[in-house]
């Protein structure tokens, strides 16, 4: 199954951002996607399908928007090493 999300904006926020509609929209997608995957709530492919980019695509546009392509927090690493170490 499938949603679809609509948001209005008028035409001051594309003169604000100095975009055409089409990469607005593309932009919008991203940063949302972006966002979620920042947040842990969408994995990277989920993440790229959303804003319809291939993964690894996704994932080099991540620090352009400031955001790390890994979305592994340290404490999980330190966890990780340690459960490895007792394992």
């Amino acid at each position: 199954m499938t949603h679809t999300l609509s948001i209005e904006y008028d035409d001051a926020v594309l003169l604000s951002t100095g975009l055409p509609e089409q990469e607005f929209n593309a932009e919008a997608r991203f940063l949302l996607a972006a966002k979620l995957y920042e947040m842990g709530r969408l994995s990277s492919g989920q993440s790229s399908r959303l804003c319809g980019m291939s993964r690894v695509a996704f994932l080099t546009s991540l620090p352009r928007v400031g955001i790390p392509i890994s979305n592994i927090r340290s404490e999980d690493v330190k966890l990780d090493i340690e459960a490895f170490r007792n394992g």
